[in-house]
């Protein structure tokens, strides 16, 4: 039976990513080798039989960040509608089939990092040592002053989870794979949001603090067990898609009879 999935993509590496300032608002491009990386990731991943099959996805949610919207013109996704912004670099976009619609959504912006925005944990440790902060900087229980809180951030993530289980996968769950509509989602957002996301998408507190890691340009996958809109999971590992491809060499070899 088939079981819908989320796929979530970091954008690709950047100058901040590189020595480990926090980018939540700030809008830089992507590194030349940020870009090249994607590219690589794009061939990799994306495909139908590939793990992220563009037939196959219901919806693809993209931050406001230009990183994030670079990083998605350069996975290959070709869309059947124009994108919601004015393209951030060359004609780099692929043309596999996609007809889902991409949506820019605030939900999946960066977290706010007020105070924080372009400054290392390094830093952030100096700055709340003279203000007279005792113990180590947590984001996941102590957010950001002047920025965002766990519980800000929650709310935000909830909303974008309520709608991607009401509006794309609780209809597509349990059907066979051939009558099974599209359901899967794509995201590509940043790193601690993503990571959030991830966490609140199995029901866990951002206060837990995840303890699992997003590279610049990494893809993480979210489905569900049992095949149940109400047992979220985060898939550790998934098997490699083959039968498309022997179905093509065997297409091939009855028209060379």
């Amino acid at each position: 039976m088939a079981t819908p999935r989320v796929y979530i993509i970091r954008h690709g590496e950047t100058e901040w990513s590189l020595n480990g300032r926090h980018t939540g608002s700030t809008d830089i491009p992507l590194t030349a080798n940020g870009e090249r990386r994607i590219k690589a990731t794009g061939r990799a991943l994306v495909g139908p039989d590939r793990l992220i099959a563009p037939k196959k996805l219901a919806h693809m949610y993209v931050s406001p960040r230009k990183r994030a919207q670079r990083t998605f013109e350069l996975l290959g996704l070709g869309t059947a509608a124009p994108l919601p912004w004015s393209r951030h670099g060359g004609a780099d976009v692929g043309t596999q089939e996609c007809e889902a619609v991409v949506e820019v959504t605030e939900d999946i912006r960066e977290w706010d990092y007020g105070e924080y925005e372009g400054v290392t944990s390094a830093e952030i440790a100096e700055i709340r040592k003279r203000q007279g902060i005792p113990g180590r900087w947590d984001i996941w229980k102590d957010g950001c002053p002047g920025g965002e809180s766990p519980a800000d951030v929650t709310r935000r993530l909830d909303h974008l989870i309520k709608a991607i289980r009401d509006k794309w996968q609780a209809s597509a769950m349990g059907k066979s794979e051939d009558e099974a509509s599209k359901g899967d989602v794509l995201i590509v957002a940043h790193g601690h949001i993503l990571r959030a996301f991830a966490q609140r998408w199995v029901g866990k507190s951002l206060e837990d603090g995840p303890t699992f890691l997003l590279e610049a340009g990494g893809v993480g996958t979210l489905s569900y067990e049992h095949h149940s809109i109400d047992e979220p999971a985060i898939l550790l590992g998934g098997a490699f898609v083959v039968d498309i491809v022997e179905k093509k060499q065997q297409e091939l070899e009855e028209l060379k009879k």
